[in-house]
């Protein structure tokens, strides 16, 4: 049976790439404009311009030039870009890693910190602190990631420039990493000055993808928490002499993570998505930040791998996700 159910996850895993494949490739070839068209000088003859519209196969039917670039795409070749002149997949694999390290780091953060305020908003159920955390919450809640970006510049990078405001790292910083994951092989490596400074660049960016994620945890989670300590098993915990911080985080924290967990994987893969303008913001070289040039640029194999490439960390972090809510949850394990 778990077989039969990883066969179906993994088939429609790829019937959706597939869609969302034909998708992008006939939605980038039905808007206005030219791409060969932004790639050539004002007084280039027809004969280059067709030469160059041959070369990235735009001089083809609609169809031909789908199945063309789908038989490479399987095959591992997303095409050159029109705008960098280099291989799609050269260039995803170089930028990729920020992301996935930006993003990472902000869900350690958000699931850190709302897993605390969650907790302790538990603890102060019906005391004076609770609408005092209620609307804090609230307040990170109703603030998007772009907002937080642009005030995380001017407090922390402005008025009080305590981290860096833009990049990855220090250009000063002299270092070969052999590996595009700089904050990890400088930890693994224990060059902990390159990690600071790494981790110094991250700091405005994290806070601003990880603070409203934290919010939505904060409140799943506290709800989740409110409701399994009214049941009977923490009734008797608590009759046995229990403390109300044992409780929350020995018997009811265990049964409420489950809805938790389940809603915080939807959110991570709108935090993936939301690293498009907070990179932008902070000049921080994911593929966010490559995603706003290549459609300014009208860069088509570039944006048809970017998207491939978001479509693919949605469908693996929900499979993920469904397979932690099953390993939390002793009647889905069981079942």
């Amino acid at each position: 049976m778990i077989a039969v159910s990883i066969l179906k996850r993994l088939l429609m895993a790829a019937i959706t790439l597939f869609g969302v494949a034909v998708i992008v490739f006939v939605l980038l070839r039905v808007v206005p404009g030219d791409p060969i068209a932004m790639m050539i000088s004002p007084g280039a003859s027809p004969e280059s311009i067709a030469a160059l519209r041959a070369q990235y196969g735009l001089d083809a039917s609609l169809p031909v030039q789908f199945l063309v670039w789908l038989k490479a795409v399987v095959v591992g070749d997303f095409g050159t870009s029109i705008s960098l002149r280099r291989n799609v997949l050269e260039l995803l694999a170089e930028r990729l890693p920020a992301t996935l390290e930006l993003a990472i780091v902000a869900l350690l953060v958000a699931v850190v910190l709302g897993g605390a305020v969650a907790v302790l908003g538990t603890l102060l159920r019906r005391t004076p602190g609770e609408p005092v955390v209620d609307t804090v919450n609230g307040l990170c809640l109703a603030v998007p990631d772009f907002v937080w970006a642009l005030a995380l510049v001017l407090v922390l990078g402005v008025a009080f420039p305590v981290f860096p405001l833009s990049g990855r790292i220090n250009p000063g910083v002299q270092v070969d990493f052999a590996t595009p994951f700089y904050l990890i092989e400088s930890l693994v490596t224990l060059r902990f000055k390159v990690f600071a400074d790494v981790a110094a660049h991250m700091v405005m960016p994290v806070l601003a993808l990880g603070l409203p994620l934290a919010a939505i945890i904060t409140r799943v989670l506290k709800e989740a928490l409110l409701e399994a300590m009214v049941q009977d098993y923490i009734l008797l915990a608590r009759l046995k002499g229990m403390s109300s911080l044992r409780l929350v985080l020995q018997e009811a924290l265990r049964n409420a993570i489950g809805p938790t967990i389940a809603l915080t994987g939807v959110q991570f893969t709108f935090l993936i998505g939301g690293t498009v303008i907070v990179e932008r913001i902070f000049a921080y070289p994911g593929i966010g930040n490559m995603a706003i040039d290549a459609v300014i640029n009208r860069d088509l194999p570039l944006i048809q791998g970017l998207v491939l490439v978001f479509g693919a960390l949605f469908i693996v972090i929900n499979l993920l996700v469904d397979m932690l809510v099953v390993a939390f949850n002793p009647r889905l394990r069981h079942g």
